[in-house]
């Protein structure tokens, strides 16, 4: 099985000092035999991706080594 890790360029992330930051937000990790399957994975341990509202086809996932 291969590992991924998924990141979402939606939602914000707030500095420190207050500002708002645009960034890549991580999402989780999943493993599968393809990123498909990864993200599958994903999605079905954990619900709380759906009910908080992101987008799945922004996600990007990116295989670890």
């Amino acid at each position: 099985m291969k590992k991924f890790i998924f990141v979402t360029p939606e939602g914000n992330t707030e500095s420190p000092n207050g500002k708002e930051i645009e960034n890549l937000q991580v999402i989780g990790f999943a493993e599968g035999i393809d990123e498909v399957e990864a993200i599958k994975n994903l999605l079905k341990e954990n619900p709380w991706i759906w009910d908080s509202g992101f987008n799945v086809a922004e996600f990007i996932g990116h295989e670890l080594a």
